[in-house]
């Protein structure tokens, strides 16, 4: 599948229950610098990112999603994608009447030729209600790389949790939320063992419209579970640099979604050693693999038939290797209906529409509940 970071290069400048909650450092919390007559300002580097795994290891970039020491173990492209923000999150709750965000990211392209700007580089706000359940609120409307903006207003006073999603292929530089002087706000911190997916730019967010709408952001508002999103576009291949890395990880669950970027020669090589892997560090963690889904016009195309045909029947033998060396919590997931069987489900044939996402977080959410034991 072909990477989108030749499309990112291309691309020109367009205009429930209640989590503990961290103890915030007035001074770390409040900017001096941003809060004027009106607001404060709150930094969620004083609380904590959910989805940003290895909190201990430096960072280049608070809002990377690899620690800086993977920069030498990991390829050169698995770097540079990981600086993205994809699946990092924020969570706090307030009272306030309006909410109000301030943030910078790092690239100029802002969109991509079949991804708008509000999901490549916007902040995406969801709410729970009075039920507990996940409602969204509103995202920002990106047109430069500085985006200061009220996110939602005429609110009811009402003291509530919310979860921002931060940009899926851009980068963060700076992020602050304000909110009017007196009303309360507090940072929640980030949640433990998180559900860790690891796969291609379809995971990285590719084509969703907004942060919230990648099927795995939309698993951990179903399940109300942590996540972290591993996705590399064009370049999730199963590497045991990675795999070293998750290795690392009190994760839920693995979920290992890379075919799309690979073929079944690497899924026969890589497969079996990546799951031994996270095996032997963590014996007891569910591990699900994924097939790659089909492609929407493939129907028409006897050619990508057959090498999907291929791909699954390799990761099929795999998973059948593993399960008779006794390899236990194993789970699978078919591709063939991830998008569904219409031909509706993606942007370009390839990367998932929102319907795309929302289909397959309906095929992951059975078996990862399964796995989970829910």
């Amino acid at each position: 599948m072909r990477s989108l970071t030749l499309l990112l290069a291309l691309t020109t400048l367009l205009g429930a229950q209640t989590p503990a909650t961290a103890k915030l450092d007035p001074a770390m919390a409040a900017s001096a610098t941003k809060a004027g007559p009106d607001l404060a300002w709150h930094d969620p580097a004083g609380w904590g990112i959910e989805g940003r795994l290895w909190p201990e290891q430096e960072r280049r970039n608070y809002f990377d999603r690899l620690p800086a020491a993977a920069e030498q173990t990991v390829p050169a492209a698995v770097w540079n994608l990981s600086r993205d923000s994809a699946g990092l999150m924020v969570r706090f709750r307030t009272d306030a009447k309006s909410i109000h965000i301030h943030y910078k990211v790092t690239k100029p392209a802002l969109a991509m030729p079949h991804m708008p700007a509000t999901g490549v580089s916007g902040a995406d706000l969801y709410a729970r209600d009075g039920q507990g359940r996940w409602r969204w609120v509103n995202v920002t409307r990106p047109a430069q790389v500085e985006t200061r903006t009220e996110l939602i207003g005429g609110l009811d006073g009402t003291s509530r949790e919310y979860a921002l999603y931060l940009p899926l292929y851009n980068g963060v530089q700076s992020l602050e939320l304000g909110v009017p002087k007196g009303a309360a706000f507090a940072g929640l911190a980030p949640r433990p063992k998180p559900i860790v997916f690891y796969g291609t730019s379809i995971t990285h967010g590719a084509c969703a419209s907004r942060p919230g709408m990648v099927h795995t952001a939309i698993l951990g508002r179903r399940l109300d579970a942590p996540v972290a999103n591993l996705g590399f576009s064009g370049n999730g291949r199963m590497d045991a640099s990675v795999g070293a890395l998750l290795a690392q990880v009190d994760a839920a669950a693995y979920v290992i979604d890379c075919l799309p970027n690979m073929g079944p020669e690497q899924v026969t090589e890589r497969c079996v050693p990546l799951v031994k892997q996270l095996r032997t560090a963590h014996p007891d963690t569910p591990i699900i693999l994924v097939e790659d889904r089909r492609m929407t016009n493939e129907w028409l195309q006897p050619g990508r038939q057959k090498f999907h045909d291929r791909n699954h029947a390799a990761l099929q033998a795999a998973f059948a290797e593993l399960k008779q060396q006794g390899i236990s919590k194993l789970y699978y997931i078919p591709g063939d209906a991830l998008y569904g069987t219409d031909g509706d489900g993606a942007t370009d044939g390839s990367h998932a529409s929102d319907l795309g996402f929302f289909r397959q977080a309906d095929v992951f959410e059975p078996v990862l509940k399964e796995a989970l034991g829910r």
